[in-house]
């Protein structure tokens, strides 16, 4: 195609590399978009845009934290009813990014609110061997053989950030880690984690763990004593914004909210490099205020935290570098 100045309009696909990593990595300075939704949009405009695609340093990461689901709750399972359009959509970017990227994802970052079906998690799991992270999304539609399998591809996972999550899928996953993922080191997990059971597992199938961070969840003080005395390895303890509960209370009563932490739960958390939280307890060991917004969030979400109440994106925040986004 020729102007009337007898210039000649290049072809989309004769752009220059150069150019096109340019175009390319500024997907990542977008912040309300998903830079994978738009690489995929990218790598239908010609044969060239897809071959520059599929590069394995533009996909390290798969980042489809901005992506949400359309959906509306319902009281039989999977207690959630999302929109066919969004299905289709995270199922066109998830498989158009997982071909585009040839196993070579080592970090995949789902949002909280997606609600991945069964088969699409399975499907993704078998197509990112080498991963190494992983912020997994609902679990509503996962199935416990959906985990088992999709868990047990990721031979090198060494870390896992998951929202709250059921007893049953709690110890599945757990059971999951410790047979295939020998390099497992960090967890996050935001959600209720009130009994003793839940830490004794943790024990029982995590003894290598490095990091934890229960931020903005409901947890018992013995469970919090078991995680102290039982995790030999345990450097980085994050329990800011927790709703720590006294289970030492009397029958027919409600759980009384521990305050301020005692001095044997200051003393075994003196072991580790980092102990984080916002409850009353010596000044050096101490990194907020005596008032923290966070906490009375989770006081009134019931140590349940609410997401779609509050800022987009606040989910994504962690005291401990490695596992905010």
């Amino acid at each position: 195609m020729e102007w009337e100045d007898g210039k000649t309009l290049g072809r989309w696909e004769d752009l220059s590399t150069d150019i096109l990593w340019k175009i390319f990595e500024s997907f990542n300075d977008v912040s309300d978009l998903s830079s994978a939704v738009e690489k995929v949009h990218c790598s239908a405009v010609c044969s060239a845009w897809r071959s520059a695609l599929c590069d394995p340093q533009l996909w390290h990461t798969l980042d489809l934290s901005m992506i949400k689901h359309n959906f509306i709750k319902t009281k039989d399972e999977p207690y959630v009813y999302v929109c066919s359009q969004s299905d289709l959509t995270l199922s066109r970017v998830l498989k158009v990014s997982l071909s585009l990227s040839r196993q070579n994802i080592t970090t995949l970052i789902f949002n909280l609110q997606l609600y991945v079906p069964d088969d699409l998690f399975t499907y993704t799991a078998e197509r990112c061997p080498k991963l190494r992270r992983l912020v997994m999304p609902s679990w509503n539609k996962i199935k416990i053989d959906g985990i088992s399998k999709g868990i047990g591809c990721w031979k090198h996972l060494e870390s896992l950030t998951i929202g709250n999550i059921e007893k049953y899928q709690y110890l599945t996953l757990l059971q999951v880690i410790y047979y295939n993922c020998n390099n497992f080191r960090e967890l996050k997990l935001m959600g209720t984690c009130d009994t003793y059971s839940f830490a004794s597992a943790m024990v029982r199938y995590l003894p290598k763990l490095e990091v934890l961070s229960l931020r903005c969840s409901m947890l018992s003080k013995d469970a919090l004593m078991v995680i102290l005395e039982s995790l030999p390895n345990l450097e980085v303890l994050n329990i800011s914004h927790c709703v720590v509960l006294d289970e030492t209370h009397q029958p027919h009563q409600p759980f009384r909210i521990v305050e301020e932490l005692d001095a044997s739960i200051v003393h075994k958390a003196s072991r580790l490099k980092r102990f984080i939280t916002c409850m009353r307890m010596p000044t050096a060991m101490r990194v907020q205020e005596d008032s923290c917004s966070m906490c009375q969030r989770t006081r009134n979400d019931e140590g349940i935290i609410r997401w779609h109440r509050y800022e987009q994106g606040m989910w994504k925040a962690d005291e401990v570098a490695s596992l905010a986004l």
